[in-house]
């Protein structure tokens, strides 16, 4: 996972770079276009929806005030030109797409010709471009322009109409660069779009799978929006796509808002504050609905009502995060950081108007760039996050599995204890029973060891005792494992020896420890052990073989000591059982 978040770090990285060189080069429109003011370059007029666009001659235009009643009839908008352009012709005129049954441009000439052209919903033409408008050529003649008309059928508000006279080379331009802009932006929303999807069900985070929503209906809604569909689904030009705009506007701040909710720990955070953004959230998704759905003079009233509430639910969504963040949650650290440009840009575009800004795409091209930069962050962050989880993970793996082998081991040997010896010797056990191999435990006791305990003291105990793991470590294999069981009592367990080699190996361990030196801790005395062997055919479990073991080492003891006594088990009527005893030189 680690690997693949820094992929996507760096290809998101890269494209961002792109897009901010992009978003610096539409900050002021170039010095040829011109933005029509309905309150200062646009006369007005309105008919009703019934008149012919070869009636323009006889309407008669106000150039103060505002139009009304023109949502169920015709709104005509005429602004004059002038200027060398005009005189040439060169004169391009970008609508932004809003909601309208029908739309007519007419551009007029000073010999009294009007030419026109016309798109309606759902039929664009070859006349929508990329950013969400919609461009007008005035057709190539030598006579100059003297005025450009545009008439809207059933306009929603013409508070919502933004237009531009711009050069016909800049407009190409313009829709160019404005198209690899809207397409790198949506092409990193589909990045974090899957890649949060994929966390989601990787780690099984709630937060995640909203972050995974939002980033697609901002993908969806980014893709409306520009009119990048209309080259697969042309009959979506217009009103219908509009509306669903409207609503997957407003459905985006509300998984937005649950995204940011559920991250944080509830224990971290304002339980009011957590209510408060989750109400406010899903009242601007519900608002979503009928306000994609009313073409009205309320539209306008409505949508700035609704910008309040939203950045109320910002605000909400901020103070809780940032109440989180104060009490160490780093989910919320994150989420700042993530929501800092986003609220930057949404109090910059309420405050300052950029609907003609942008190279046309104004607070909608703002939005989308923020919420690319919020759903990269918020994709890295998460990244960054889990590595960290996972780290902590393996160390943690790693220190249990490290206490698990120490509890397996005795600390002053290093030998296996009696808890890792029984693990160990299972497998075995279970190979000899599978392979019908002899299985044989034996028990090793240090000769009395108190007595060197009480005149040498533990320390010179300890001393003898290591020496002589050491050397019975030495006789670990795949056949045989080995363990220092408790005390001054070692185990030795093997299979696939028996009879005269298993006394022979028996004594072999006798010898060698008798033949350790412990010179520098006990002087001169001789260390000895007395061994029990239990051999057994076919193998049983562990418990009675140490019961037969642990006889054989008694009758060892009692008989001397220094001794290795063997005791044979069969469980066959024909196999004979009994007692062999090796006694020392």
């Amino acid at each position: 996972m680690t690997a693949a978040g820094d992929l996507v770090t760096t290809l998101c990285g890269r494209l961002l770079l792109g897009l901010a060189a992009l978003a610096l080069g539409w900050s002021g429109a170039p010095a040829a276009a011109r933005t029509l003011a309905l309150d200062r370059d646009v006369c007005h007029a309105v008919s009703e929806a019934a008149r012919p666009d070869d009636g323009l001659s006889t309407l008669r235009f106000s150039c103060r005030g505002v139009p009304a009643n023109y949502q169920r009839g015709s709104l005509w908008l005429r602004a004059p030109l002038d200027g060398a352009a005009a005189q040439r012709g060169d004169v391009a005129l970008m609508v932004h797409q809003s909601r309208f049954d029908r739309l007519a441009v007419a551009f007029s000439y000073a010999d009294g010709t009007t030419r026109w052209q016309r798109v309606r919903a759902g039929d664009y033409g070859s006349q929508w471009r990329a950013g969400g408008q919609i461009l007008f050529e005035a057709p190539d003649r030598t006579v100059s322009l003297t005025a450009v008309t545009m008439r809207f059928d059933r306009l929603s508000g013409h508070q919502f109409v933004h237009a531009r006279i711009i050069p016909k080379a800049e407009a190409s331009l313009q829709s160019a660069g404005m198209a690899a802009a809207v397409g790198a932006a949506l092409t990193l929303l589909l990045v974090s779009c899957i890649y949060s999807l994929s966390l989601a069900f990787a780690v099984r985070r709630q937060y995640l799978a909203w972050q995974a929503a939002w980033a697609g209906t901002m993908l969806l809604w980014g893709g409306l929006w520009s009119q990048m569909h209309l080259a697969l689904a042309p009959q979506l030009a217009g009103t219908v796509t509009t509306q669903i705009c409207t609503f997957l506007a407003c459905l985006a701040i509300a998984l937005a808002t649950a995204s940011a909710v559920t991250a944080v720990d509830r224990t971290r955070a304002s339980r009011a504050l957590r209510t408060l953004a989750l109400v406010l959230g899903l009242g601007v998704g519900l608002a979503g609905i009928p306000l994609a759905l009313i073409r009205g003079d309320s539209l306008g009233l409505l949508a700035d009502a609704l910008g309040l509430v939203i950045l109320a639910d910002l605000l909400a969504v901020t103070a809780y995060i940032g109440w989180a963040w104060r009490r160490g949650s780093i989910e919320a650290r994150d989420f700042l950081a993530a929501w800092g440009l986003p609220m930057a840009i949404l109090g910059f575009i309420h405050i300052v108007d950029v609907e003609d800004g942008f190279w046309g795409g104004g607070s909608k091209l703002a939005v989308l760039v923020a919420a690319t930069w919020q759903a990269l962050w918020l994709a890295a962050a998460a990244t960054r996050r889990l590595a960290h989880l996972r780290i902590e993970r393996d160390h943690a793996r790693s220190a249990e599995a490290q206490a698990q082998q120490l509890a397996r081991r005795d600390p002053l040997t290093g030998l296996p204890n009696r808890r890792g010896f029984v693990e160990s010797v299972t497998p075995l056990l279970d190979r000899a029973r599978a392979d019908n191999l002899p299985a044989a435990l034996l028990l090793v006791d240090i000769d009395r060891f108190k007595s060197i305990n009480d005149i040498y003291g533990h320390d010179a105990g300890d001393v003898v005792l290591c020496g002589i793991a050491s050397r019975i470590a030495r006789w670990e294999g795949p056949m045989c494992t080995v363990s220092r069981l408790g005390g001054e009592e070692f185990g030795l367990l093997t299979i696939g020896m028996e009879g005269i080699i298993l006394a022979r190996f028996a004594e072999s361990i006798r010898r060698g420890i008798a033949a350790c030196d412990h010179g520098e801790v006990v002087g001169d005395r001789l260390v000895t052990a007395s061994v029990g062997v239990a051999e057994v055919r076919p193998a049983c479990d562990f418990q009675q073989l140490y019961r037969l073991a642990d006889a054989a080492l008694y009758d060892a003891k009692r008989g001397g000591r220094n001794k290795v006594v063997v005791q044979r088990h069969r469980d066959t009527p024909s196999a004979e059982s009994g007692r062999e005893v090796a006694r020392s030189n």
